[in-house]
This record gives C-alpha cells, structure tokens and sequence, in this order.
C-alpha cells in the first residue's frame, strides 16, 4: 500500500520554490531577485559593492525557509541561492549570484555553506570558477550537528541552525568594513564553539509525496538533521522537562568543559506551534541555568526548518559578556528573518513591484596573467597525453567499477568513462589547428568533468581542473605545472574533506606532485613515467588503508580489505596512460 501524499498549499510542485522567493521579495521592497536565477538579492548591491564592503552568500536546498533568503539584507546576507527542495543548487547557479555580489568589489566575497556533500562540492565548483575570473572569494563550512560527534572524519558534522548564527556575526562585521580574511577567521571560530540537536515528533514531507519515515503514536526521534531523515535513535516521549534538558546536556558536552556563557537559539524545525516553542525556550534556560551557564542572548522561532517537521532544535554558541560576537549579534539588520521587514531604503514603501536585477554583463578582470597559446609541439604532445589517459579509462571501465562495488555505488568505471566520451567529443570538434593556453585546457576539462561526469566524481575533478587553470595562468613549466597540481590537490581536500592517507584519490594525486616536486632534468617523458610510476604504488597502498571519508567509510571492513581504492586506481591509471602516449 502506497503512503499518501501529504496535502501542501502549492499550486505546482515543480515551481513552488520560484513562486515561493517570489512571494518573499514582494513582502519585502529591500530584497530583488536575480533574473533566470532563484536567488534573492539585496535591492541596493551595487551600493555595497562600490562601498567597498566584504559580500556574502549562503544557500542549499530549500525546504527550509526562511532559511536562507529570509537573512538577506543590511547587516547579514547579500544573497542567498536556492536549490530545490533538499537539493543542492548546481555550480551554475551559485556563480551566477557570485558573480553579482563580487563583480566590481575588491572587497571579495564570503560563502557561508553548511556541511553537506552536495553543497561543499557544488560551492567549492563555483568558487573555483569565480576565482579563475579573478574574483576574490573565500568559503567557511558549518557544521555544529552534535548527533554526529566522532573521532574520525568518517562522519562530519551537519550544518544546522547555528548556521544563522554565522550569518549574523559575519553580517555585522562586513558592514563595520572588516577584512574578508577578518571574517572568515572569525567565522570559523565562532563554528568552532558552537553546537545544535535537534528532536522530532513527526516527520516532514516533501512536496508531491508523503512522510520522510514513520514514527509510532509515543515514539520521537532524536538527534536530525533538516532534510527529512531519521535521527540517530529512537525513543519514548517524554515531558519537556525531561527531554528537553537531556538536548542541552549533549550540546553543552560538545563546547568543552569550563564553559560559564552562551547564546541560545530555539528553533521551530516547521510544525511545532509557538505555544511548545516558548515552553521549550523556559526549559532549555533553566536547564542551562541550573548547571551553572549564564544565558546572555536567548533567540526562538521559526529560523532553519525541515519543511513541516514537528520538532526543534537547539544551539549553544560559547560567548562572553561584552563580547565582540554579542556586539555582532545585537547590531541593527534589516533582514526579515530575523526578524524584521526590509523596507526600500529609497522609498520606505511596504511593497513595491520593481522588476527583477538584470545581472551585469562579465567583464574582464584587471588581473594580468601570462595565459599565452601553447607552443604547438608541446599542444600536440599534452593532446596525445590526453588521449592516452582516455583509452586507459575505457579499457578499465570494468575493473574500475568491481573496485568500486560494495563500498561505493559500483560505478566508478563507468563514471570516468562518461568523461572520456565528453573529452572525445571537445577533442574531434576541433581541429589540429586551433591553439589552447595551458589555462584553457585546463578550463575545458574541468567544465567536461561537471556537465558529464556527474555525482561527487564529476565535482571533485572540476574542482581539482579550476584550481589547476588558475595556477596555470601564470605559466607552464615543471614548477608551474607542480604548483597547479599542488592547488588542485589542496582544492580537492578543502571543498571534498579528504586527507591523504583517508583512502581516496587524493593519495595517487599527492603522489603525483610529490614526484613532481622531486623531478630532475629528465626529461618530460621520463618525468611522467615516473609519475605514473608513483601514483601506481600509491593505489597499491590503499589496499591497506581503512577508509575514513565518503561512502566506504560507512560499509564493514571486510567490504575493503585488501581491496584498492577505485577512485585513486583511476588516477594511476589515466596517468600511466598519460605518461606512455605523451609524445
């Protein structure tokens, strides 16, 4: 028996997060929408961008609103990007509103992103390709969930509802004119004192289909995130006094011991009426009160939902009285989420019916690079290069995908293949004539790896290719191609989360460069032999290595032992075939 779908207010659920930006944007004449983007957009940006003022951008999935177009305006966001419904919005998209906050703004640019796959990887693409144009730009990570406390890195930490809480302290500091690099630093440590949980009644459900899960007539389930899935136990209802402190117990285990002041934050996850909401504000300060722990800010209502979750969260951010974090907390915003309605700064109008920004058009950066066209001998044998590594994929499709079965999705071999067959078709739209930079190269590869790779593989090897094309800007010999390999490698760890020695390809890439980095007067075709010849030994050598990030890291250690990694497989073998068609 099919579950029924829960009954919504939409009228097509396909558009509901289009009319739904649209809605807000006509309550609140401060706020604009980007044409051909769901993205809301501070109506005066161009008189912030001139100020010289440090930008910001948060987003995700939607369904949970107001987060995160409800924290746009003076003293928080400049804009915020929404993806459909518990979906990630795609690199284009979010370069699209970087583009329109960073244009013509030396000041740069800050994303604020919670810590999720899908959105670290396609924010990590955006900012990659944002700095290739020679946009300043920087990215923090939230992730406060203390449900998903470990040791490892297998499982990282989920952003929740202390995300709004980065949104306000990095807000106010941008107005007061500071530094990218001032707020990014505070930024993360702010993330770092922090944490949330969160428990749950009933479960949401998504426009078009019925409940996320289910839950018995007594039962709740603690410690969720915001996207409709289980926690991390299941338990009997209790009364709040019972429960309620129990959250807070965990939260506070989570900022360390000697804490003596924090802000707290209530937040409705969607469904819970206003009555339970302020009932469990009481609860959480007592609680925090009897253990000693001064409560100097107390926030509650509706801030980062789950769509119609009945259920909330609670955070702690670990402060001091006087601090600069409350003095940021406490400045004047005009976002509406905070809440407040964001009047026209020009006319003070409580709606207005302007039509949406037109993005300006890309100009080109007054950076100045040596991005000069590849001597032809040298295009000729980088193509061969390329086309090598290609035929090896194809040949090891198979062999790729067995690697990558039981502890991946079984398709790794299959995943590369598709992007042989994207590089052979760039390759035969050309002919042998036209010439490329190192940088353009680089470019086509990344935007190959993005539109038809597809899934975490395709964002990891655009991320890589745009951190390469940038560094590659500035020149292509032994020690530019070793720094762009570095920055790709570097690139990979911060928007994947991975390590070397965590099991994935990053270790035949560090492999790579550290051949590189070591590389002689040998020639180019020895250099890349050797090349190959370590990345191989480095695949070997994850046949001994626990995983611990990504999808392999959730499955039981028979599934991997003695087993290589798929992904850092395929990196030794597109480089052995690299290195012997290289001409």
């Amino acid at each position: 028996m099919s579950t029924p779908v829960t009954k919504k207010l939409l009228n097509d659920p396909e558009v509901c997060v289009q009319e739904s930006l649209e809605g807000l944007v006509a309550a609140q004449p401060g706020l604009r929408m980007l044409q051909g983007h769901p993205v809301v957009i501070r109506e005066d940006i161009r008189e912030v961008k001139t100020s010289g003022k440090v930008t910001l951008l948060s987003g995700g999935g939607s369904g949970h609103e107001p987060s995160h177009a409800g924290f746009v305006g003076q003293g928080m966001l400049s804009a915020a990007v929404a993806g459909d419904v518990f979906s990630s919005p795609p690199p284009q998209r979010i370069l699209a509103a970087i583009r329109a906050i960073s244009q013509g703004n030396k000041a740069g640019t800050l994303l604020i992103v919670k810590n999720y796959t899908g959105d670290r990887l396609n924010f990590g693409i955006a900012a990659e390709r944002a700095k290739s144009e020679g946009l300043k730009v920087a990215m923090v990570i939230v992730g406060e969930d203390c449900a998903l406390l470990s040791p490892g890195k297998s499982v990282q930490r989920r952003g929740l509802c202390g995300t709004i809480l980065i949104h306000k302290i990095a807000g106010a500091m941008a107005e007061l004119g500071h530094s990218l690099e001032e707020i990014k630093t505070a930024a993360e440590q702010a993330i770092q004192s922090m944490g949330t949980m969160g428990v749950s009644l009933y479960p949401c459900s998504v426009p078009g289909a019925g409940p996320t899960f289910t839950l018995g007539p007594s039962e709740i389930e603690i410690g969720l995130g915001i996207h409709g899935e289980a926690g991390i136990k299941r338990q009997e209802l209790s009364s709040a006094n019972e429960l309620i402190p129990s959250l807070v117990k965990t939260v506070m285990a989570s900022l360390g011991a000697g804490v003596k002041s924090v802000v707290l934050v209530v937040n409705n996850l969607g469904g819970t009426s206003m009555l339970e909401l302020t009932l469990v504000v009481k609860c959480a300060i007592d609680s925090l009160l009897e253990s000693g722990v001064a409560v100097l800010r107390a926030y509650h209502g509706t801030f980062m939902t789950s769509l119609d979750m009945a259920g909330v969260s609670v955070t702690c951010l670990k402060t001091t009285t006087g601090s600069n974090l409350i003095k940021h907390l406490d400045a004047e915003t005009t976002a509406p989420a905070w809440p407040r309605v964001c009047l026209s700064k020009s006319s003070g109008a409580e709606r207005n019916d302007l039509p949406p920004l037109i993005q300006q058009e890309r100009k080109k950066t007054d950076v100045t690079v040596k991005d000069e066209p590849l001597p032809m001998d040298v295009q000729k044998g980088i193509m061969a290069a390329i086309t090598g590594a290609c035929k090896v994929l194809c040949e090891k499709e198979a062999e790729l995908n067995e690697l990558d079965s039981g502890c991946g999705d079984g398709d790794c071999g299959h995943t590369l293949k598709r992007w042989t067959e994207g590089v052979y078709e760039w390759l035969s739209s050309h002919d042998g004539s036209t010439r490329f930079s190192a940088h353009e190269l680089a470019l086509h590869l990344a935007h190959i790896s993005e539109s038809r790779m597809g899934g975490s593989s395709g964002a990891l090897y655009s991320i890589f290719f745009l951190a390469v094309a940038t560094e590659l800007k500035n020149g292509t010999s032994l020690a530019d191609l070793t720094r762009a390999l570095g920055a790709g490698n570097k690139a990979i760890s911060t928007y994947g989360g991975a390590s070397v020695g965590d099991r994935t390809m990053l270790d035949s890439l560090d492999a790579i460069h550290s051949g590189l980095s070591k590389a002689t007067s040998a020639s180019t075709k020895e250099t890349l032999e050797n090349a190959a010849k370590v990345a191989e030994e480095a695949a070997e050598r994850t046949s001994k290595m626990a995983a611990k990030i990504g999808r392999a890291s959730y499955v039981r250690g028979d599934l991997t032992k003695d087993k290589k990694d798929a992904g850092a497989t395929a990196v030794a073998y597109w480089m052995r075939g690299a290195a012997s068609s290289y001409m």
